[in-house]
């Protein structure tokens, strides 16, 4: 396959790296980002022919991805996830239902976006022929670590807060990863794994540690220009922990339309966190460039319980770029909307992608948005990994039934 990767720069001071060495953060420790020769794929391919018609999901988007070498792309049946628009809660919501649309992201592999990122960060440690993989996870990216490893034959080692939803916790350990539960927040599973590195010699996929996370959850933003030919919607509402797939996509953007070919206003990219856990919320309204860490840190959605982002700095230039916001809504706010949408629309949210549907309901409130606007809500996991509410009705065969109650 054809690499038009050039090198590794350097977020913060733009210093560039050798792209075939293995890399984590830059010298200054600050996050890695791909660069690639836009001109020769300019030269190449056009906006025509630029997706691999015969490639599964986001593999299509090769040219801008970093795997060059074909057995080390390591697949798991990705699919490109559907855009759903809500019918009948969007007007209860404060929108219409033609202009919120979801895009669900629980339909990937290991059921979550974590799919994107980890499939290439898999890939490439395959590329590089490392044994050893290990990362922090608050469940997700622990289960698409898990799994992708596993495919690739690569050892896995996973740390999650022990307040991990159990289901993510048991899909962990059942691919395959060595899992272990820390009393503390996953900036705490972090610190253990940063210290393994010299003391085990695993290498740390943590969030933005490595280059290539990044890459695969920019695919959400080349999907995304695709399937709404070209147009994009006037704002994109991402749940926000590490904000890998908000910086992510505001890359894939950049890069298209370096190339000439999207040519159309860019999104307001809108960051939605917990109450409970809103470090750039905070550093947004304050002015700030980076975010302060975030003391006892707790929300119902636990995969945006993040007390500190080492891409801050970038997921506030992306959304102050795109004259977007950020905002903080209640964990009270999160269930009822995800009640909401999933008794009306049929369409079970994670608490992360309902906390996205409230972001909504609040940016409308503020005048971020209007209800004119097509806005695309991220759910980024399937619901059915979280609690629910119980079933509470019974009905005793011995008895006689009453059958009218069923009318």
């Amino acid at each position: 396959m054809k690499s038009y990767v050039t090198h590794l720069e350097c977020s913060a001071s733009s210093e560039s790296y050798p792209a075939n060495k293995i890399h984590g953060l830059s010298n200054i420790g600050k996050p890695l980002l791909v660069r690639y020769d836009l001109e020769q794929i300019k030269y190449d391919l056009s906006k025509d022919n630029w997706c691999l018609n015969s490639e599964p999901g986001f593999w299509r988007y090769q040219a801008l991805l970093p795997v060059s070498n074909k057995s080390s792309r390591i697949s798991l049946g990705e699919v490109i996830t559907p855009l759903i628009p809500l019918q009948k809660s969007a007007t209860q919501i404060g929108g219409k239902a033609e202009n919120i649309i979801v895009k669900d992201e629980g339909r990937l592999p290991t059921g979550s976006f974590k799919a994107r990122g980890l499939a290439l960060a898999v890939s490439m440690a395959h590329q590089f022929g490392l044994k050893h993989l290990a990362i922090p996870t608050n469940g997700n990216a622990g289960a698409a670590l898990a799994a992708y490893a596993k495919q690739a034959q690569m050892k896995a080692t996973v740390f999650c807060p022990d307040n991990t939803p159990e289901i993510n916790v048991s899909e962990i350990q059942l691919q395959g990863a060595d899992t272990y539960l820390v009393n503390g927040l996953i900036n705490d599973c972090g610190k253990i794994v940063l210290e393994g590195t010299k003391k085990v010699g695993w290498f740390d996929v943590s969030t933005l540690k490595e280059p290539y996370r990044i890459e695969g959850k920019k695919t959400m933003g080349l999907e995304l220009v695709e399937q709404m030919n070209w147009e994009l919607p006037g704002a994109i509402i991402y749940p926000t922990g590490g904000g890998t797939g908000l910086i992510g996509m505001w890359k894939a953007f950049q890069e298209l339309k370096a190339l000439g070919w999207l040519t159309g206003n860019l999104p307001k990219m809108i960051a939605v966190q917990s109450t409970g856990c809103a470090p750039i919320v905070r550093a947004f309204d304050e002015g700030l460039d980076h975010a302060p860490f975030w003391e006892d840190a707790h929300t119902v959605a636990s995969g945006i319980r993040v007390p500190a982002a080492i891409g801050d700095f970038l997921i506030l230039e992306a959304i102050r770029e795109s004259n977007g916001s950020a905002l903080a809504v209640e964990d009270d706010h999160i269930i009822k909307i995800r009640d909401l949408i999933a008794k009306e629309d049929g369409l079970l949210l994670c608490p992360e992608g309902a906390a996205t549907a409230a972001g909504y309901q609040l940016a409308i409130e503020q005048k971020i948005i209007s209800s004119d606007e097509k806005v695309v809500l991220f759910n980024c996991a399937t619901g059915l990994k979280y609690p629910m509410p119980k079933v509470i009705k019974k009905i005793n065969k011995d008895d006689p039934i009453n059958f009218e109650q069923f009318t």
